[in-house]
């Protein structure tokens, strides 16, 4: 593991936890484990006239997989659902090819580094497939 990956911004986002507990009340929730490294993550999301008022995540993983949770809960509380959509195309275009996300989604240029370890892109990319799959249950 290289310095350049747990860089500082992307330590403090895990460290700041945003969103971090489950939701008291739900409309809907998920689990997700990824096999190969152990990760798990469960986001919950409570929906208000068609936008995400408020999510809830528990992870038990790597710190890549708390950042990305955190970045979700920070970033998408508060917005419309089709827009909350857009994100996940984002990071999977970034992990994929290393581009920015785009000034849409700013805060996801913390996560251009994993780009370059192939092994540790699916442990930011646990929580937005929850997302995703919470998305498709929900519409």
């Amino acid at each position: 593991m290289t310095a350049a990956l747990y860089h500082a911004a992307l330590v403090d986002r895990a460290k700041a936890a945003f969103g971090k507990g489950r939701l008291a009340e739900p409309t809907a929730s998920i689990t997700l484990d990824n096999p190969l490294c152990g990760d798990r993550v469960t986001i919950d999301i409570a929906l208000v006239d068609g936008q995400l008022a408020k999510i809830g995540h528990q992870v038990r993983g790597c710190l890549l997989c708390e950042a990305a949770a955190a970045t979700i809960a920070e970033n998408c509380s508060h917005r419309p659902v089709a827009q909350v959509r857009a994100i996940i195309p984002a990071i999977r275009t970034m992990m994929q090819d290393g581009q920015p996300a785009g000034t849409e989604w700013p805060a996801l240029e913390i996560f251009t580094p994993v780009h370059a370890s192939k092994s540790r892109r699916d442990c930011v990319l646990l929580p937005f497939a929850a997302l995703e799959k919470l998305l498709d249950q929900v519409e």
